[in-house]
């Protein structure tokens, strides 16, 4: 209807299939302006703020703090004063009904597949279509190709996409090998598994550091590096993180830990606590974490500096870091070789790539832009 623009839930990745909606910032009457921080939304792996998608006077709240909805859900609807309450109630009515019909016909969201190599069997997800040259993305210690979840999708354009549950993490085969390089090893086979000859390595913290082997080992298969948070750049690393993580069973306790992931704590949400509980729970997992954590460091010091790999690489680099990052010390990111593009963020932790997802994207397509 003329005038009307409705607010929905967003979809802030592929991987995406509902939000809780946490806290309204605004009341009915507010005057918003597009990109102003509305609400408070919770997924699957992290509380993020959403910003409205468009400005005017704030007529109606159709979903309220604590709803659950799917995305595409009518959350709250926009109208000048010129638009009477009854053409508001008729709006909400017919899109409430075209949404439950477009529901009910609509493709079913991607799943994670599975694909033996290098005689473990690997967990992916696959986006997107096109002749680019592929993204490959490699999660940190302890997550898995939900990790990408505010990435992958909005990073497949012209070309496929995967992201990839390293051995030991989600739904891989536990098996992890003694050391990174057999992190590494997993990450060729699946490449070519699925033939890949060449790929764009997206690598976050430990993910960083196997993007980093791969570019020393394998450098014919990188076409460029695109490292969040990366280890092997320095020697210093939160092992009580790694050693807390391992340990803690119980939800508040894990909580403690999950939070030094990110500047502000309540972008930790119940349902991300409850998943690591239940990824923890899977046979073979706490001795492949365990076996992981022993591969990155000793106490509170990374193993194997990767800091020299950069020195000299011929392909484009890119480093992203949080500047309140309590994992890996945002100063690991400083003096890089001339060529290295590094971006700062100073309001994110360890994970910019989900607490700043709309930046670090941005800053990543530019990057494959130019490799």
């Amino acid at each position: 209807m003329s005038g009307i623009e409705p607010i929905v839930m967003p979809k802030w990745g592929l991987a995406m299939q509902e939000g809780l909606l946490a806290e309204w910032h605004v009341a009915e009457g507010a005057t918003l302006t597009k990109g102003q921080e509305v609400a408070d939304i919770e997924t699957s792996k992290i509380a993020n703020v959403f910003e409205s998608p468009v400005g005017g006077t704030l007529r109606r709240l159709v979903a309220g703090p604590g709803d659950t909805l799917p995305v595409g859900a009518l959350l709250a609807v926009v109208a000048d004063a010129s638009v009477d309450d009854a053409a508001i109630d008729a709006f909400v009515g017919d899109f409430q009904a075209r949404f439950a019909a477009d529901a009910e016909s609509a493709a079913p969201p991607p799943e994670p597949a599975t694909i033996e190599a290098g005689g473990r069997r690997l967990r992916y997800l696959e986006a997107g279509e096109g002749d680019g040259v592929p993204v490959l993305f490699l999660h940190g210690f302890g997550g898995d190709y939900l990790s990408w979840m505010f990435n992958q999708d909005a990073l497949a354009e012209g070309r496929k996409a995967y992201a990839l549950d390293l051995p030991g993490h989600g739904g891989s085969s536990k098996e992890v090998g003694e050391d990174l390089r057999d992190l590494k090893g997993a990450v060729v086979a699946f490449m070519d598994a699925k033939g890949i000859e060449k790929a764009h390595l997206v690598g976050h913290s430990m993910g960083g550091a196997v993007s980093l082997l791969m570019a020393r080992e394998d450098a014919a298969r990188v076409a460029s590096l695109a490292l969040v948070a990366s280890g092997g750049l320095g020697e210093a690393i939160n092992g009580a993180y790694l050693d807390g993580f391992i340990k803690e069973t119980r939800g508040k306790k894990l909580r403690a830990v999950l939070e030094q992931l990110v500047a502000d704590p309540s972008m930790i949400t119940g349902e991300m606590v409850d998943e690591v509980v239940r990824f923890k729970r899977l046979d073979g997992a706490d001795a492949a974490l365990r076996k992981v954590r022993a591969a990155l460091a000793e106490g509170d010091r990374q193993r194997g500096p990767l800091r020299g790999v950069l020195d000299g690489l011929g392909v484009p680099v890119l480093v992203v870091w949080g500047e309140k990052d309590r994992i890996l010390p945002v100063e690991q990111s400083e003096g890089l070789p001339d060529g290295v593009k590094v971006l700062r963020l100073p309001d994110a932790g360890h994970l910019p790539h989900m607490e700043r997802a709309a930046e670090v994207n941005e800053a990543i397509k530019a990057h494959l832009a130019g490799a």
